[in-house]
């Protein structure tokens, strides 16, 4: 009787419910990971306290699919990096623009955001048509990002003065109070401060400026990083990426936004870190 009693008891297991066996699994750590939190609309303080914006729910969403809680830090976007390179995040849910020597020291996700170098000047102020229109300019930017790099890599060429600042929203607001000629940052963010703030004007797009807006993971965390990046595939197939960007952006993207896109392998293609084995999640 013992036996047939055991027998049956095993015999059951196979059959219990997914949320059953999950919950009979070993509870795993929460995910660490930070974000520029003065960087709206992606991260931006909430009024009921912590952050919000479309990086906070797109990563939500990611955890809550792996069945996994999050944290997430608010820190200057120069020091988050650093920070994760220590040990102290998992990974970055800070949109991070994918350059090549980035690339080189650390892992990305694919693209979920095209991200292009934009300019924000002060309404009523002359347009930029051209980077000509910039000789002897001050730029105000964010300090630690590509737009510092942009304006210090054309310093000389152009004569140009950075005014460098911990958060974008202080580097916004330097053109609004006519302390720079303009400020250079993403796309996203100069349209989301020109929405916001009547005396800033989204003006002039680098051409050829246009990058993936990524994840980055410590260079040895290739697990973590295909597993995220199979649910934000999942995310885009189902709509729910373009459905958060829609949201937070104000418009619409379409099929040819990488918030509809998956891109064949795991991280950005031609990059270093770029992983050509075909992405085959199972999407719930």
């Amino acid at each position: 009787m013992k036996r047939l009693l055991l027998a049956a008891a095993f015999a059951a297991l196979p059959f219990l419910s997914p949320d059953a066996r999950a919950q009979s699994a070993p509870a795993q750590p929460p995910l660490r990971c930070a974000v520029d939190g003065t960087f709206a609309p992606h991260a931006f303080p909430a009024l009921s306290g912590g952050v919000q914006g479309f990086q906070i729910d797109l990563f939500r969403e990611v955890a809550r699919r792996m069945g996994r809680e999050l944290q997430i830090d608010s820190a200057s976007f120069a020091g988050l990096i650093p920070a994760m390179n220590a040990g102290r995040y998992d990974f970055l849910c800070a949109p991070v623009t994918v350059t090549r020597e980035r690339a080189e020291q650390l892992l990305f996700t694919e693209g979920y955001l095209w991200t292009e170098l934009q300019f924000g000047i002060r309404r009523g102020s002359q347009p930029i048509r051209t980077e000509e229109d910039l000789r002897g300019a001050t730029i105000s930017v964010n300090k630690g990002t590509p737009y510092e790099n942009w304006v210090n890599a054309n310093r000389e060429r152009l004569n140009l003065t950075p005014l460098v600042f911990d958060s974008q929203a202080d580097a916004a607001q330097a053109v609004i109070q006519g302390r720079a000629r303009a400020n250079l940052a993403g796309n996203t963010v100069v349209r989301y401060t020109a929405s916001r703030s009547p005396q800033y004007v989204a003006d002039f797009v680098l051409p050829g400026s246009r990058l993936h807006w990524g994840s980055p993971f410590p260079r040895e965390a290739t697990a973590l990083r295909r597993q995220v990046e199979d649910v934000l595939a999942c995310m885009k197939r189902d709509g729910t990426v373009a459905r958060l960007s829609e949201r937070w952006f104000g418009n619409r993207p379409g099929p040819d936004q990488a918030e509809n896109i998956v891109f064949p392998g795991y991280g950005p293609p031609d990059m270093p870190g770029y992983d050509p084995t075909p992405q085959n999640p199972t999407c719930n």
